[in-house]
């Protein structure tokens, strides 16, 4: 019993001579870190001080403090930013779907304005602006200098009214304007349709309207086809996506699996790790589903194509995306103000990190330009569309029922209208035919 006795307290005093061997040094450390700090805070206020009282104008002190605030904070990194009582304001009416603008979802890149995406029936998609582009003036002024967010106020301007902005595209030999009248923009989340026997899911954003819009469009396409046996399966467009909220995205990605993890997120502390799981239900019935990316899908969009890539739920179709594999917290400051800070990254079920390297399809399709049509190219086309039909006083053919006709006549018109899918959109028809060829092979 003494034994153990002593042991124990023998322990404890190596270990209280092993702590104060150490703490001098510690508390050294810290006050010396401690007072660089406050060096460099008596460094800023000699500085502010300085401007307002020697600057060759009078500056207004809140603005200063603003934007050394701002400074800090974009110094981090592109998505960390100061958010004033104004622009907080705007970003929570932008999450509900309804904001005044361009319709652009905006990165900064080497000084100038890069597009992550135009965002579908914006003034800015309809005036042909492209994911990609970069913006290097607004009106004639250059943006190389300014902040993200300065160069977005530059952009802003009442609804109605024009704007210029001269656009860098790679491919193009040189810089060209383009014009925009601004509008309201109003988001609808997710658009659904039907192509053949395909149920085509085009999702815009990724705000508080997308999964219900989502689920209330996909259940009335299906029973608009009479059913989900009558469905081959669903495309998930995500194309010039620039992402938005992560429980919108984690909510999209649960609709298509029943089990398993859907993103994990890592901070500077792997105490505040989370990750997110699947739960039972699949809004698809298990009907395949082929993923549609591009180099605007970005931040939420990766997630869900990340996601049902690695559970090998979907076939990712399209370009290599983004790569925004951060997340940011939207943080309230006194005076109604914001703080975007980055908190974290987040990763795929596999592991992965999006972060710079983006998601690589499954299959790689570019997205084709189409060359315009002379006026004698549209004649030879009408040329070679005529058929012994068309001729006056043609046969007709006897050996088929009025019906076998009907038949043959909407299938054909089927074909017609693939046809004209792939001339308007390749990208699309790829993944619809990949469809197709999936529902020839028939079910496992």
């Amino acid at each position: 019993m003494k034994k153990f006795l002593m042991a124990a307290i023998g322990g404890t005093l190596a270990g209280a001579v092993a702590t104060t061997q150490f703490v001098g040094p510690l508390l050294a450390q810290e006050t010396n870190r401690s007072s660089s700090v406050y060096e460099q805070l008596d460094l800023f206020g000699d500085i502010f001080e300085r401007i307002r009282a020697q600057y060759v104008e009078e500056v207004e002190a809140g603005e200063l403090i603003e934007a050394a605030i701002d400074g800090m904070l974009t110094s981090l990194d592109p998505h960390s930013s100061y958010l004033s009582p104004d622009d907080a304001a705007q970003m929570r009416v932008q999450t509900r779907g309804e904001f005044g603008g361009l319709g652009i979802e905006v990165t900064q890149e080497e000084g100038f304005v890069k597009v992550v995406s135009p965002i579908d029936g914006t003034p800015a998609m309809e005036a042909g602006i492209e994911a990609g582009d970069f913006i290097t003036h607004v009106d004639g002024e250059s943006v190389l200098g300014l902040t993200l967010d300065e160069a977005v106020d530059l952009m802003r301007g009442p609804v109605g009214s024009e704007i210029i902005v001269t656009v860098v595209r790679e491919g193009e030999a040189e810089p060209f304007d383009v014009s925009i009248i601004r509008d309201t923009i109003k988001l609808q989340a997710v658009r659904t349709r039907t192509e053949g026997q395909t149920v085509v899911l085009r999702i815009t954003t990724f705000n508080d309207q997308t999964y219900a819009n989502l689920s209330e469009g996909l259940a009335k396409q299906v029973e608009d086809a009479g059913g989900i046996d009558n469905v081959n399966g669903f495309v998930l467009d995500l194309r010039n996506n620039p992402g938005g909220l992560l429980t919108q995205a984690i909510r999209v990605s649960d609709a298509f699996l029943e089990k398993g993890e859907i993103v994990s997120t890592r901070g500077r502390d792997p105490a505040d790790g989370e990750r997110y799981n699947a739960t039972p239900g699949d809004l698809a019935d298990g009907k395949p589903i082929v993923v549609l990316i591009n180099g605007g899908s970005a931040s939420a969009s990766e997630i869900v194509a990340g996601a049902l890539q690695d559970h090998r739920r979907a076939i990712v179709v399209g370009t290599k995306s983004f790569g925004k594999g951060s997340v940011q917290t939207v943080m309230p400051l006194r005076g109604d103000g914001a703080m975007r800070l980055t908190t974290a990254r987040y990763y795929t079920p596999s592991g992965r990190s999006i972060q710079s390297l983006g998601v690589s399809p499954d299959i790689v399709v570019e997205q084709p330009r189409r060359p315009a049509a002379s006026e004698e190219e549209d004649e030879a086309t009408n040329r070679l569309s005529r058929t012994e039909a068309d001729l006056r006083g043609s046969l007709d053919n006897d050996s088929l029922t009025e019906d076998e006709i009907r038949q043959i006549e909407e299938d054909r018109a089927k074909a017609e209208a693939a046809a004209k899918l792939r001339e308007e959109d390749y990208q699309l028809a790829y993944a619809i035919d990949i469809l197709k060829g999936l529902s020839a092979l028939g079910p496992n």
